[in-house]
């Protein structure tokens, strides 16, 4: 496959030297390119392909990295780094040592800022263009591209209010996809559809909030992209372009299923056909559980809702919104009302459970603190994604979930060992415990192949013995209890050594704990977590609390952000993988 013109293009500089006649040979080779290398290195797809030409318009028309390009949703910038000098790099494309799957400040200089989670472009944005104004640097350009259906969120109207009262020299460049990872949903979706098909009629929202409103265009015609851009750079103050794309634009199977090919694992890059599973029969993933016992439980309790924040496939809440769709919601890119709309359900005697992604739960922690725990309301947060989630790295890692949730009160925090322990516990929140509750879970499959077994009830702050021993003790949490046991397994002469999987970090099992203390010199705490502030930080203070002497070692994730690269990659790389935690607790032992 030739890639003649990619090929000569090192830097932004290099693409403003192609004749614009050429420019639509370059997107077909930039699309072949990612399509190439997604193929066989996976990744996200259908975000970047269809961004294909907004990036070539503008790298061309602006004087990056001088003028600010900020991407929102970060897997729109698969473009935009092959055109700033990160082509031969690409195909180690979120792996370990490898490009990172989204703009990362530290890789680049044409990456004006850092971005994982949605939302955020337009208020950086606005920071960068009173800052350039402040420094009375008034020619500089400040562009926002937001897309993937986070323009709903309400960080982004945040943004857009503050703006609108400014003369910022700033650009709001809306990628109209109509999809994010799953279908966008909600009025403003409505509205744009309107807008796009010339049949609204009500003011125009952003004209409303004091911006320069343009569009809606064809983000696939280079030439008028182009000829607009030029036209908006001579505009003074606050700007809104509206483009049109479709995601997956050039790949047949991702323009007709965008829902399969924004992440589709690997695939054939000529016929665009994703590979065959695997016929082995595998564990379910942890999300699958979650999805078909929701619903299981739901058919029975007719109290319980469903509540996710655009990621009803990615937590598989979508099985729910199929089977019983009145009493499942996805509140779109909207962790904070999320967490308040389940809050407002509980007052009334529902049982919501608001499925989130752990990182995403950050988003929203003064309403966890706020509208949710100091009124003892009884929502179920089901946290999936927690611990390390491979290539998605740093912004998406969910290893604070148990640092920061723990210092709460009223909350319940646990994580099952297993599928049927999650099952068990989802069944157990449901019954009603009086207090809120967070089960965290991890990314990917568990190791059970029939976990559908009858429900038991989990009394609140129990734990279970998974080895017996007589001098070190071994306090796991979640599913790394699998790592512990394979550990401890592979050491000779293991009989002084005890494993326990606790399950709840909050409340601890503290009958077990005495006892633990009373007859174990050594404990060695296990988490999937930061170690500062986390599990081991709690048995610590337990220890501390009452006076005990026993030597405790923490083994968790260091205080650092983690890059990317697979699980087990990232689990040797901070010692949470089985041949790390033999070296450590043998050398305790």
């Amino acid at each position: 496959m030739k890639f003649n013109l990619l090929n000569s293009i090192d830097s932004p500089n290099d693409l403003r030297l192609v004749h614009t006649e050429d420019l639509k040979k370059l997107a077909k080779e930039l699309r072949d390119y990612i399509i190439h290398v997604v193929a066989t290195k996976e990744g996200h797809l259908g975000a970047s392909l269809g961004v294909i030409e907004l990036s070539i318009a503008l790298h061309y028309v602006y004087d990056t990295p001088n003028d600010l390009l900020i991407w929102d949703v970060g897997h729109q910038a698969y473009a935009h780094k092959l055109l700033t000098g990160r082509r031969d790099q690409f195909h180690t494309n979120r792996q370990l040592h490898g490009l990172s799957g989204f703009p990362n400040r530290n890789e680049s200089i044409y990456d004006a800022f850092g971005v994982g989670h949605s939302s955020t472009s337009i208020s950086a944005a606005l920071g960068m263009a009173i800052a350039s104004k402040l420094e009375g640097n008034v020619d500089r350009q400040h562009i926002a591209v937001i897309g993937d259906a986070s323009i709903a969120s309400g960080m982004a109207f945040e943004g857009l209010n503050h703006a609108g009262v400014t003369d910022a020299n700033l650009l709001v460049i809306l990628n109209d996809n109509a999809i994010g990872i799953d279908p966008s949903i909600g009025s403003l979706k409505q509205y744009l559809t309107q807008v796009k098909k010339g049949t609204q009629k009500q003011d125009n929202i952003f004209e409303a909030l004091n911006f320069n409103y343009s569009g809606p265009i064809d983000g696939h015609n280079l030439p008028l992209l182009i000829s607009e851009l030029k036209r908006l750079k001579s505009i003074k103050g606050p700007k809104f372009l509206h483009v049109i794309t479709t995601k997956g634009k050039g790949l047949k199977q991702a323009e007709e299923n965008q829902v399969t090919y924004h992440a589709p694992g690997k695939f054939n890059a000529k016929t665009g056909e994703l590979h065959p599973k695997s016929a082995v029969e595998q564990a379910p993933k942890f999300q699958d559980v979650f999805g078909h016992t929701i619903v299981e439980l739901a058919k029975k309790n007719k109290k319980i809702i469903g509540i996710t924040p655009a990621m009803p496939t990615g937590s598989s809440l979508k099985y729910m919104m199929r089977d019983i769709p009145e009493r499942a919601f996805d509140v779109g890119i909207a962790e904070q009302h999320a967490v308040t709309f389940a809050a407002g359900l509980a007052t009334q005697g529902f049982i919501p459970f608001c499925n989130i992604y752990s990182t995403f739960l950050q988003r929203a922690y003064d309403q966890v603190i706020h509208d949710v725990a100091l009124q003892k309301l009884a929502v179920i947060f089901c946290l999936d994604r927690s611990g390390l989630v491979g290539e998605d790295g740093s912004t998406h890692h969910g290893v604070f979930d148990i640092a920061y949730l723990r210092c709460i009160p009223n909350l319940v925090i646990f994580a099952p060992r297993n599928e049927i322990e999650l099952r068990n516990i989802m069944f157990t929140a449901q019954l009603g415990i009086g207090t809120p509750i967070a089960i965290r879970y991890p990314r990917g499959r568990g190791t059970l192949l029939d976990c559908k077994q009858p429900f038991s009830e989990i009394p609140i702050g129990t734990s279970v013995c998974l080895k017996t021993g007589t001098d070190l003790a071994v306090l796991s949490i979640g599913t790394i209890a699998k790592n512990v046991t394979e550990a401890i397994n592979l050491i000779p002469n293991n009989k002084n050594i005890a494993h326990y999987d606790m399950r709840f970090i909050k409340p601890l099992d503290e009958g077990l704990l005495h006892k633990i203390c009373s007859s174990f010199s050594k404990i060695i705490t296990v988490e999937d977590g930061c170690s500062n502030g986390g599990f081991g930080s709690a048995v610590l203070e337990f220890i501390s609390k009452n006076n005990y002497s026993n030597n405790i070692h923490i083994i968790g994730v260091p205080d650092q952000f983690i890059k990317h690269g697979t699980i087990e990659e990232l689990q040797k790389s901070v010692g949470l993988d089985v041949n790390g935690l033999v070296n450590q607790i043998h050398e305790i032992n």
